[in-house]
């Protein structure tokens, strides 16, 4: 049976349930969340963006428009297993030719920070990803001075591929590849 290269075009993406998280899609709630988020200079940093400086309903009216924008990338909000939104994480870059897609995330509720929340939404992604779909590879950039995420990301399987600087901020890249042969193929 052939897989799906990630989701299919016509449907959100998929509930993700992990033992920690729940990867659910963005809906226009959680506006209010990132909106602070985006203007928190520590969280920005971490992103090697600049805090958003617009009003609410400016960020808003741009949010609800990227929310129904059909594209190529795929965007959930990260949840705790009883509800409350976290962080968001996203698969975007996705190359149908070669099987690839890039993905990023952010916890950016601070009392959810090193609890294995981050990892617990990768690795269920990734078991998703790479039973469901027929990509074989996903990548990220993360900040060089960034060594926790760089632990979260090692410690989900990915591995050290490249180096990348984009104007002052200097990125390393990690991969991960689609196991040989997954559990109950």
């Amino acid at each position: 049976m052939r897989r799906p290269s990630i989701f299919s075009a016509s449907t959100r993406p998929p509930l993700l349930v992990g033992s920690k998280a729940r990867l659910r899609p963005k809906r226009s709630q959680d506006a209010v969340n990132d909106y602070s988020w985006r203007r928190d200079v520590e969280l920005c940093r971490l992103d090697a963006a600049t805090p958003i400086l617009c009003s609410f309903e400016e960020f808003l009216e741009s949010y609800i428009e990227e929310l129904y924008r059909t594209s190529r990338s795929y965007r959930f909000a990260i949840e705790t297993l009883d509800g409350r939104h976290i962080g968001n994480f996203s698969y975007f870059n996705i190359d149908e030719t070669k099987r690839e897609a890039e993905m990023g995330i952010m916890i950016g509720d601070r009392a959810y920070w090193n609890c294995g929340y981050g990892s617990d939404a990768i690795l269920t992604s990734l078991k998703h990803i790479f039973s469901q779909t027929n990509l074989k590879r996903v990548y990220l950039k993360t900040l060089n001075w960034n060594i926790e995420a760089q632990k979260c990301f090692q410690k989900c399987g990915f591995t050290a591929c490249g180096q990348l600087t984009h104007g002052d901020h200097y990125f390393i890249l990690m991969e991960i590849h689609r196991p040989a042969k997954l559990k109950g193929e």
